[in-house]
C-alpha cells in the first residue's frame, strides 16, 4: 500500500491544529460540526448534482483507491513478463497455460490468456489497448468528482459564513455571544478552504497520477504481451520494455538484471 495521501492528509491537518495551538488557540474551537457538515455535506451535494449517480456511486470505491492503492514498481512487473518470454521461448506459448493461473496482474494475465487462446496480434493489440481507453475515461470520471468538490468547497464555506453573520446581527442585542457566534461563521470559510486544498484537491491529483502509472504499466505489458506472442528473444524484450520505463526505473532495472546475472 502506498501511504503518501495518508500521510499527506495527515500532515497538512496536523500542521493546522498545531499552528492554533501555537498561536493560543485551541483545535476543538475550529471543529465545529454544523460549519463542517456544510461543506462537506453540501460540496458532496453539489459535485452529485454535476454529474451522474454511477460517478456518485464509483465514490468510495475511487476513495479507497486514492488512500490505499498499491503502486506495482516497474521493475517487479518488467522481472515478470521478461520470465513469461523466456519459458515461452524454452518450452512454447502453449506452455504458459499453467503459469497465467499464478499471475497476479490481472491485466497481464488477460492478455497471456488472449494470446494463449490464439487471438490475432492485431485483435489483441486492439481488445488491449481498447480497454486502457476505457480504463483513462473511469479514472477521469472519478478525478473529476473530487475536481467539482474541492472547487465547491470554497464557495458553500462563504455561504456558511455568510449564514452566520446573518444569525449574528440578528442577536447584536446580545454582545456576550457575539465573538463566539462571528468565530463560528468564519470556521466554514476555513472548512472550506482547507478542505478543497489539504484533502479534496490533491486527492483528485492523486487518482490522476495513479491513473497515469497504471495506464503506463498497462502500456508496458501490451508490448510485452504481444513480445512473447511473437517468440521474441527475453534480452530483447527486456532490453525493449526497459526503454518504455522512466529514467530512474530504468537505471534500477538494469541494476537488477545485472546483479541477477552476476549471481
Amino acid at each position: 500500500m502506498d501511504l503518501a495521501s495518508i500521510i499527506g492528509v495527515a500532515l497538512g491537518l496536523t500542521i493546522v491544529f498545531l499552528v492554533q495551538i501555537v498561536e493560543g488557540g485551541s483545535p476543538a474551537s475550529i471543529m465545529l460540526w454544523p460549519s463542517m457538515l456544510l461543506v462537506f455535506g453540501g460540496g458532496f451535494a453539489a459535485a452529485m448534482a454535476g454529474g451522474v449517480m454511477k460517478d456518485t456511486k464509483a465514490f468510495g470505491a475511487q476513495l479507497k483507491k486514492g488512500f490505499t492503492n498499491k503502486v506495482t514498481p516497474a521493475a517487479e512487473l518488467l522481472d515478470s513478463v521478461v520470465k513469461l518470454a523466456e519459458r515461452a521461448r524454452r518450452e512454447g506459448l502453449l506452455a504458459l497455460e499453467d503459469a497465467v493461473k499464478t499471475v497476479e496482474h490481472p491485466f497481464l494475465k488477460r492478455g497471456l490468456q488472449l494470446a494463449i487462446d490464439g487471438t490475432d496480434p492485431d485483435e489483441l493489440h486492439d481488445i488491449l489497448h481498447a480497454e486502457v481507453a476505457a480504463k483513462k475515461k473511469a479514472d477521469k470520471a472519478g478525478v473529476k468528482f473530487f475536481e467539482s468538490w474541492g472547487g465547491y468547497a470554497p464557495t458553500i464555506g462563504i455561504i456558511g459564513t455568510v449564514m452566520g453573520l446573518v444569525l449574528v446581527m440578528e442577536n447584536l442585542d446580545k454582545p456576550e455571544t457575539l465573538g463566539h457566534s462571528i468565530a463560528a461563521a468564519f470556521c466554514a470559510t476555513l472548512w472550506g478552504v482547507l478542505s478543497a486544498n489539504m484533502i479534496l484537491l490533491p486527492m483528485g491529483a492523486r487518482l490522476a497520477r495513479l491513473s497515469q502509472i497504471e495506464a503506463e504499466e498497462m502500456e508496458l505489458v501490451i508490448d510485452g504481451v504481444l513480445a512473447i506472442q511473437a517468440g521474441s528473444n527475453p534480452r530483447l524484450v527486456a532490453q525493449k520494455l526497459r526503454s518504455l520505463l522512466p529514467p530512474d526505473e530504468m537505471k534500477k532495472a538494469e541494476a537488477s538484471a545485472s546483479s541477477k546475472k552476476a549471481a
